[in-house]
């Protein structure tokens, strides 16, 4: 019962956690089916969870880092890390994914979207979506995102996150050390590493429909939301220049990807 409650306390104090993990399931299911979305969800929520109790006490892969301990009793942890910290990955992961597959995905012509605006229509062949080149990106969009979302995190007592977590030694980034970064390009390539190859002895099936650009968007719609969620954050509480150099990383990502779904940027089929 304790811990249903402190479950309970969790989503209560961190709705906008769970509401990233309800859109994720919601589009992964649509994308590659329940089957891999609990696998993919599982993998990743393992591996970040191993690595955050690691880097607790080794420092190894993000660089020392201390939870405070500030919310113990109203949110669920275990062991020291608290239980939404490493929920946040898989869905940052799947984002990602998407991002990277709507890239790199071969497509064979464009149709009519509901507002008349022609985009490609994406297929999802099992070597492509399983290759190098996607985990490359994947890991690349994974970890650039962080970029956003570490250094406001860590002024997390000027807004309603807390003041969860912080750096022995402040880091060059914002106060985030290049380790940090370092690590999550490991626990995307280690999720990842499990994940694919998953995926590719379960077979072809997973997508409901040979075209996937609808489900696939709805994966880049989370990236995007989570992105918008925490530059608003960032520019709420006053950090102007870290906002700004948010949204000129993603101005060029953004534009490239438009360039791509309405078929002037074509992957190689």
């Amino acid at each position: 019962m304790e811990y249903l409650s402190l479950i309970l306390n969790t989503i209560v104090l961190r709705p906008y956690v769970f509401i990233f993990l309800a859109a994720f399931l919601f589009a992964a299911s649509r994308l590659i089916g329940w089957r891999r979305t609990i696998c993919f969800w599982g993998i990743t929520y393992v591996v970040a969870f191993l690595c955050e109790f690691s880097s607790t006490r080794t420092g190894i892969p993000f660089g020392w880092y201390h939870y405070t301990g500030s919310t113990a009793g109203q949110e669920l942890y275990i062991a020291d890390v608290p239980f939404m910290d490493s929920l946040s990955f898989p869905f940052l992961l799947y984002a990602s994914y998407c991002m990277s597959l709507a890239f790199i995905l071969p497509s064979t012509s464009t149709q009519k979207s509901r507002w008349s605006v022609p985009i490609i229509r994406l297929e999802f062949p099992l070597t492509t979506r399983t290759g190098w080149p996607v985990m490359v990106l994947t890991i690349l969009f994974f970890t650039f995102i962080d970029i956003i979302i570490d250094p406001i995190a860590l002024q997390g007592e000027r807004w309603f996150l807390g003041r969860i977590y912080y750096y022995p030694e402040p880091g060059t980034h914002f106060g985030v050390p290049i380790a940090n970064y370092i690590g999550w390009a490991v626990v995307g390539l280690l999720s990842l590493r499990a994940y694919l190859p998953l995926d590719r002895r379960l077979g072809q099936a997973g997508a409901a429909s040979p075209h996937v650009t609808l489900p696939v968007l709805l994966g880049c719609g989370l990236y995007y939301g989570v992105l918008i969620f925490n530059l608003a954050v960032t520019f709420w509480i006053g950090e102007l220049l870290l906002g700004t150099t948010g949204v000129f990383i993603y101005l060029p990502v953004t534009v490239l990807l438009a360039l791509r779904l309405f078929g002037y940027l074509p992957a190689k089929s």
